[in-house]
């Protein structure tokens, strides 16, 4: 029997919940479908947010010839059938589930006809593309990310499918706690509600009937249904705060509502934005905790992770570098550049080069005319920061 969610694959961009930025009027997707030509794209983002809805209605929309394909599941005559019923038509979409896990013989069969536009990709994946999808499909093809969705967007979501499920019962509470044990997973939002609607006797959904199915605790969402940022923001505010406890009580909100991937990414600018140069080695610790974290999976990886975000937590912190690029972008945007110095341009005879000097260090103006003495960075008062400063003073010959 197909399930709820499958039904309510959109059959078309207007019915697509969230992503504005990709599918409203005048957006890039939505153009593209208006003006019927299509080019080969990768979808990526969390589970259940809408990639494949748009891959169907993209497909429905524009009445091509189309095929659904995962590349973990079907095998290589599959896409060389594929291949061959473009070849008859002329042209073909072809939609790709998992696309990061193509392997190299798939890869090399398509990127012929997805370069001569045979065959228009479509890939979807919940992996970050820029990482895991090899280089030579990423070159063939636009990338768009597609943006969490809100507990509106789930609530609207949900009240669309219950109109599919006659009789049902279900008052605007229960609605939402079903929202917002999602994860902001539209489809597992759906499923739930149809488990609900079938597991009881009157079609009548409740929050005792969800206890019963084993619904998550919503450890996921403050009391006032404020959602994910805030608890990820309250995470990277608590290291930055360097109050170890409460980073892992939100560490522990996150690591209960499964997202490894938002708590691998915020690690991974705190460890630059907030604790920088106090502790340059923690951007390396932080990359093996989540190398370590993805090897072991849950719900062991909790046990890398508490031990990462604990140090970050208890580490002396600095902001000095990102403010210091922070500054030096400024002035590019407001034009303050100026021309490169001669004896920096490619090929001078003017350079001097420091190896050859005492210490590595010749004096030489390095900034353009126009920002000459000009200072972006500025040390904070941590050991580490004040070390380098004084070591580079000593180099330079300066009075400390």
């Amino acid at each position: 029997m197909e399930n709820l969610a499958n039904k309510l694959r959109p059959e078309s961009l207007d019915d697509i919940i969230g992503q504005q930025h990709l599918v409203a009027p005048g957006k890039v997707l939505y153009n593209l479908v208006h003006n019927k030509h299509l080019v080969s794209l990768i979808l990526y983002g969390k589970p259940g947010i809408g990639k494949t809805s748009i891959a169907n209605a993209i497909v429905k929309e524009l009445q091509l010839p189309y095929k659904f394909l995962n590349a973990t599941i079907n095998n290589k005559q599959d896409f060389d059938n594929c291949i061959l019923e473009a070849k008859f038509n002329g042209d073909m979409i072809l939609v790709i589930d998992e696309i990061h896990r193509m392997n190299k013989d798939k890869q090399d069969l398509l990127l012929p006809y997805v370069e001569t536009g045979l065959i228009t990709l479509i890939g979807l994946t919940t992996a970050n593309p820029y990482h895991k999808i090899n280089p030579a499909i990423r070159s063939r093809v636009q990338i768009y990310e597609l943006k969490e969705l809100s507990l509106n967007d789930i609530i609207q979501g949900l009240q669309k499918a219950k109109t599919h499920l006659p009789n049902i019962k279900i008052d605007d509470a229960t609605l939402k706690v079903i929202a917002t044990s999602s994860s902001g997973d539209l489809r597992n939002a759906i499923s739930l509600l149809e488990v609900a609607y079938y597991s009881s006797s009157d079609y009548h959904i409740t929050q005792e009937l969800l206890k019963e199915l084993g619904t998550k605790p919503i450890f996921f969402h403050d009391k006032n249904e404020d959602g994910h940022y805030d608890v990820l923001s309250a995470f990277q505010k608590s290291i930055r705060g360097s109050d170890v406890d409460a980073a892992l009580h939100y560490l522990a909100r996150l690591i209960e509502a499964g997202d490894l991937d938002s708590i691998y990414r915020r690690l991974s600018v705190i460890a630059y934005e907030d604790i920088g140069l106090a502790n340059p080695s923690i951007g390396p610790k932080v990359m093996a905790a989540i190398s370590a974290s993805e090897l072991v999976g849950l719900p062991e990886a909790h046990i890398p992770l508490a031990a990462i975000v604990s140090e970050m937590a208890l580490s002396p912190k600095s902001n000095s570098a990102h403010l210091a690029l922070d500054e030096a972008l400024k002035d590019i945007h407001k034009g303050t550049t100026g021309n490169v110095p001669a004896h920096l341009k490619t090929n001078s005879s003017t350079y001097l080069y420091p190896h050859n000097y005492p210490h590595s260090y010749v004096k030489q103006n390095y900034l353009p005319k126009e920002l000459q003495n000009k200072k972006y960075y500025h040390p904070k008062d941590n050991k580490y920061e004040m070390n380098l400063n004084k070591l580079n003073k000593e180099m330079k010959g300066e009075n400390l």
